[in-house]
């Protein structure tokens, strides 16, 4: 299934900058905001029921992403193109950039694309998504701007069979300047199971957006993700994000060393981030 320059122009706003003058140090990012496909994609040879599921995006993430900026007043990046049409959350060279199977469906409309194809895939999305993070953290950095980058997702609650028992998980490296005191206020509070660099870690190569934006310019950052079934209705998503606000208000990422990177023991490798 061809995907050329046709595609590129079906989406004239593959990423939304939301209040860019906020007063927040907080940036929130939303690789996995949307679900939409340009017209010219169909749906690449799935049902159309496989377009709500994880496959296609990070369900409740956009709109605990958008109540969160929005207690923060803080600036929103979100992409507006599936995950199927192009990974934004991938490198270049990844394998799974434009992935041929998620999980364990095959996607039909990403097999033998061309050389061409591919530069368009990432013309449509990648590309703009990553210029828009750049010229915001850029030109705050210009203005003496305190910035501290959260990206926001949402995971399954079973991945090949395997239950996932976390409500929230937080996904971070080394640098646990903001990792760090999150977690701690995370744990304070009853009733929520938390796990630290699960169901994902960075070694599951799906911190590559905080790595190119955040580390590689020395700046405190941290990967949230809630799993889906609690942010599925309105209820869950103002709960988790109202929460987030109250923590994020109070936060002061720590000071000095970076807290030591950790990942929970017997934890395999996923990459669906």
């Amino acid at each position: 299934m061809g995907t050329g320059q046709a595609a590129v122009h079906a989406i004239s706003n593959a990423v939304r900058v939301t209040n860019r003058a906020g007063r927040s140090p907080y940036v929130i990012l939303c690789d996995h905001a949307s679900n939409h496909l340009p017209a010219d994609f169909g749906t690449l040879g799935l049902a159309a029921s496989d377009m709500v599921r994880h496959i296609a995006w990070d369900p409740g993430a956009l709109p605990v992403a958008e109540r969160l900026a929005e207690g923060l007043d803080a600036t929103l990046i979100e992409s507006r193109v599936s995950r199927l049409a192009i990974d934004c959350n991938r490198p270049l060279a990844a394998h799974d950039l434009i992935p041929e199977i998620s999980e364990t469906t095959a996607i039909p409309g990403n097999a033998g694309l061309t050389a061409a194809e591919r530069e368009a895939r990432i013309a449509l999305s990648w590309r703009p998504f990553h210029n828009a993070i750049d010229e915001v953290v850029a030109e705050r950095l210009r203005d003496g701007r305190e910035t501290r980058l959260v990206s926001v997702h949402s995971f399954t609650p079973v991945y090949k069979g395997v239950s996932r028992p976390w409500h929230i998980g937080i996904i971070h490296d080394e640098d646990g300047r903001l990792a760090s005191p999150l977690v701690a206020a995370l744990h304070a509070l009853e009733g929520v199971t938390v796990g630290v660099n699960e169901p994902y870690s960075p070694e599951d190569r799906v911190y590559f957006t905080l790595e190119h934006h955040g580390r590689s310019r020395g700046l405190p950052c941290a990967m949230i993700e809630i799993r889906n079934d609690e942010i599925s209705a309105q209820t869950g998503q103002r709960k988790w994000a109202d929460l987030l606000t109250g923590i994020f208000a109070e936060l002061e990422p720590e000071a000095g060393e970076a807290a030591p990177f950790r990942t929970s023991a017997g934890r395999a490798s996923q990459s669906m981030a």
